[in-house]
């Protein structure tokens, strides 16, 4: 099934492909003293490209020979498995109420070698909760055994505070932004919301990079 929305698969050899390359080292180095094994993708408001950020940084990851994990955790407005064309019926929102799935998680092959998806599964009313939640520290370690890199897709900072919640058990936040999209004041907003929360913020990405821009920077 063709995935157009995943540069590093469609088109390996992209300069877009190649910066998620780029992302997958710095984060290693960015993660010396401290070693990124859980991390939220989120951004500061919607439609600034985070599900498809996430998405591809997973493939990118688990090209590099890491066995990754790539959970939609954003229990209100799922895509991932739009974008890799799976089904929704079971995923994390099943393991919180099903034992039998946190003991044998709910993860969809998706075509690519080393990498895994657990949709989001049925929306529940309770997102933030659920997310705060022991269960799910649980649920994040039962994942963590199974994988070198679990990659958490969450909604957007400014609207909800699912992403500082669950940022807040894991190893890191990297916030997504768009060029000519994304507002100075809701980037610094994000920010200092994620800060508060005492949430480590390792980083920003910057999409929608007009192709020559990309080109002259690079």
């Amino acid at each position: 099934m063709s995935k157009p929305q995943l540069i590093t698969l469609t088109d390996p050899r992209s300069p877009a492909a190649e910066a998620y390359r780029t992302l997958r080292t710095n984060l290693t180095f960015a993660g010396l003293d401290h070693p990124i094994e859980t991390l939220v993708v989120t951004s500061p408001a919607p439609g600034e490209g985070k599900s498809i950020a996430a998405a591809n940084l997973a493939v990118t990851m688990a090209q590099g020979e890491h066995r990754t994990i790539l959970v939609d955790a954003d229990l209100r407005r799922p895509v991932l498995h739009e974008i890799f064309g799976v089904s929704n019926e079971r995923g994390l929102t099943t393991m919180f109420v099903d034992p039998q799935a946190r003991a044998n998680p709910p993860l969809v092959e998706v075509g690519v070698e080393n990498l895994w998806l657990l949709p989001s599964g049925p929306l529940p009313p309770n997102p933030a909760d659920l997310l705060g939640s022991r269960r799910m520290e649980e649920i994040i370690a039962v994942l963590r055994s199974r994988a070198d890199i679990l990659l958490f897709d969450a909604p957007p900072v400014i609207a909800v505070t699912d992403a500082a919640v669950l940022g807040m058990k894991v190893d890191g936040v990297l916030l997504v932004v768009a060029a000519g999209r994304t507002r100075r004041e809701h980037a610094r907003q994000a920010r200092e919301l994620l800060e508060r929360a005492r949430v480590r913020v390792v980083g920003a990405v910057l999409t929608d990079v007009p192709a020559a821009m990309a080109r002259r920077y690079y």
